[in-house]
């Protein structure tokens, strides 16, 4: 029978037992053995950047710069004699690093031309404050090493980094998890473009301080790891001495399958997307575990097992727009990798995305770069295939696929693809992996060796006393479990909780509670779903803070109007924050009413609604009247009272 690629995918998809998301239980997680941990980034609110005096937070525009440098990665011996991984995939990259350089926040540090300052002491006693809130147990002596950053997103090969807590926890509703430890260190590079042999980088965001929050991988779902990561976050913003917005809080997700090993999903810069993510990877990862089954049963000799290739013109190929320039074209062959081309690893991926994307990544082909013979919809026919099969000498069981590039980058790319097969023979490589929006995972490099962090001597160690841990430790914010638990008590919707707590306005709405008497149900309601509809929907003005919140709930206080009125004032304060209060009711026409004068309207709304009618509905009747009083109400009556006197005996018994 004639071997058909779309039939293979959606076989291998179902051996592999893929459920969507939607569908997936506790159940399925326990059966694949999913175990997932974190590594949570917070950038720390300072003026300064962690080991010069650069301002921190000032972004300058991707062509908005006054210096380039221009550097080229090159691996070196080791004290042991041995390479780096990452070191080695990025030398064979060729790539050519710039660095855009802004006086405005860089200086001679950021680019590894001066030795650094002592650390930001306003930074490392933020760090602290959230290593004791996430009950870590404190170093006695901070001591700052260098971790190896090899893709060239710190000019210096290096960041400086330093461990402040080890062993603590952070408690969530239903379990708890492990934190290995808590570093500070200095924030990398941003990227503006990686394409061909030049990457490209800003500096504005290098060196600004950032935590680092490491989890054990006590996550047993892709809900947990996302709860978790919520909390951390939760934690940090708590302290209300983080940054917030676009890049300030990152994440990478570390997952593994049973009989898998540790990959590393890095930069997720949405909490929302970390179900998707780990959902996938996990189905990844076994799918991998399938393909090495199928190969170890096809291929005898495993240790021999090498690719062929051949040259091919140019002109024997169809979809020749595919071939730009003056390309060199090779054909691959696979010795018995029929069936694992087309082999199902996520949605919408097969195996051979897991060299596509290796090709750009390590040979830096841009894609499209390769065609192969299990293309779902081919783009050669089969007589070409089948001369190229002529010329590889291929077998049976064997695949092919042809790659393009310059001259100089395809024995990179030839090596990259058999290297990657072989690592087929032995399931899942440990690699780090770039997240992408719709779930799925796509390849950035290899993952870095155990040993790449190592003392740093240009600075020193610096004691931390007790005295000053326990001081730190006097000042904490509560812990966001006991807020957790506040919520509920106050009988707050869940569904407005992420929301308080991103914005840390949990101390807010406790002040604005207790001072001022305002329903917590009510005010639950306002932040999580009303202020928060607003935000979204609205230009907010600049000027526009949280903490105008308090004085506007205090001014109805005073003024004798109920806390409802805060629904229809919110959207003026949000976009003219600078507005006065009573300005704010002139803008929305508000009138003060008793509830004499919007009940005598009672009865000619009801005349008004039944009018023309045989019959009328109570329930509907009811409707209308609220519905046109409402304004009327709002602010000056209790909502229930008044329902109350519409349903009353008064005028539903006439």
């Amino acid at each position: 029978m004639q071997f058909d690629p779309k039939r293979n995918y959606e076989d291998s998809r179902k051996k592999t037992g893929y459920v969507p998301r939607e569908k997936a239980t506790r159940e399925v997680y326990d059966k694949y053995g999913f175990m997932s941990g974190l590594e949570v980034h917070q950038q720390l609110l300072t003026r300064e950047k962690l080991f010069c005096h650069c301002p921190a937070g000032i972004y300058n525009k991707s062509d908005d710069f006054n210096a380039e440098l221009i550097r080229h990665m090159r691996p070196t011996l080791s004290e042991l004699g041995e390479y780096d991984g990452t070191a080695l995939m990025e030398f064979k990259t060729r790539k050519e690093i710039v660095y855009h350089i802004n006086n405005e926040n860089a200086c001679t540090y950021e680019i590894d031309d001066t030795p650094p300052f002592p650390i930001n002491r306003q930074a490392l006693e933020i760090a602290l404050e959230i290593s004791l809130l996430s009950k870590l147990n404190i170093v006695g002596e901070v001591h700052i090493t260098r971790k190896q950053y090899l893709d060239g997103s710190i000019p210096a090969g290096f960041q400086r980094t330093a461990i402040l807590g080890v062993e603590g926890e952070v408690q969530l509703p239903h379990k708890k998890i492990r934190l290995i430890q808590l570093s500070i260190e200095e924030d990398s590079c941003r990227e503006i473009s990686d394409v061909g042999h030049r990457r490209v980088y800003k500096t504005d965001r290098l060196g600004m301080p950032l935590i680092e929050t490491v989890t054990y991988p006590d996550c047993a779902t892709p809900d947990e790891v996302k709860e978790a990561c919520d909390y951390i976050r939760f934690l940090n913003r708590s302290t209300g001495k983080v940054r917030t917005g676009i890049g300030a809080a990152r994440q990478d997700v570390n997952v593994s399958c049973k009989g898998g090993t540790r990959v590393e999903i890095k930069g997720v810069a949405h909490t929302k997307w970390i179900p998707g993510l780990t959902h996938n990877e996990m189905f990844r990862q076994w799918a991998l575990l399938q393909i090495k089954k199928q190969l170890t049963k096809k291929v005898k000799d495993i240790a021999g097992w090498r690719v062929n290739t051949v040259e091919v013109v140019a002109g024997t190929l169809q979809k020749k727009e595919l071939l730009p320039g003056n390309n060199k074209i090779v054909a691959i062959n696979l010795p018995g990798f029929k069936g694992v081309l087309s082999h199902f690893t996520q949605p919408g991926k097969m195996f051979a995305n897991e060299l596509s994307d290796r090709l750009k990544v390590i040979a830096c082909l841009e894609k499209p770069n390769m065609i192969h013979s299990e293309e779902l919809e081919p783009l050669m026919d089969e007589a070409t295939w089948d001369k190229i099969k002529k010329q590889l000498k291929a077998g049976i069981n064997d695949a092919q696929f042809i790659i393009w590039g310059d001259e100089a980058d395809i024995p990179t790319a030839i090596e990259t693809v058999e290297e990657r097969c072989k690592m087929a023979f032995d399931g899942v490589p440990p690699e780090t992996r770039k997240s992408l929006e719709d779930g799925t995972t796509i390849f950035e490099r290899v993952l870095p060796g155990a040993d790449r962090m190592y003392p740093d001597t240009d600075s020193a160690p610096i004691p931390l006393q007790n005295e000053y841990i326990e001081e730190l430790s006097a000042n904490l914010p509560s812990d966001i479990i006991n807020r957790y638990k506040q919520l509920k008590k106050w009988n707050v919707p869940e569904d407005t909780y992420t929301f308080i707590f991103s914005k840390n306005l949990f101390p807010l709405m406790e002040r604005i509670i207790i001072d001022l008497q305002v329903s917590p149900r009510f005010l639950g309601n306002f932040l999580g779903h009303r202020l928060k509809f607003t935000l979204g929907q609205y230009q907010t003005a600049e000027g526009f803070k949280f903490t105008m919140l308090y004085p506007l709930f205090r001014f109805l206080k005073e003024s004798g109007l109920r806390e409802e009125l805060a629904l229809r004032m919110i959207p003026e304060l949000v976009q003219h924050p600078k507005m006065e209060f009573d300005s704010i009711l002139n803008a929305i026409k508000f009138k003060r009413y008793t509830m004499d004068e919007i009940t005598d309207k009672i009865p000619i709304l009801i005349d008004k609604f039944a009018e023309g009618k045989d019959t009328v509905s109570e329930t509907d009747l009811i409707n209308f009247v609220m519905g046109q009083l409402r304004n009327m109400a709002l602010g000056n009556v209790e909502m229930k009272a008044l329902s109350d006197a519409i349903t009353g005996p008064r005028y539903m018994d006439k």
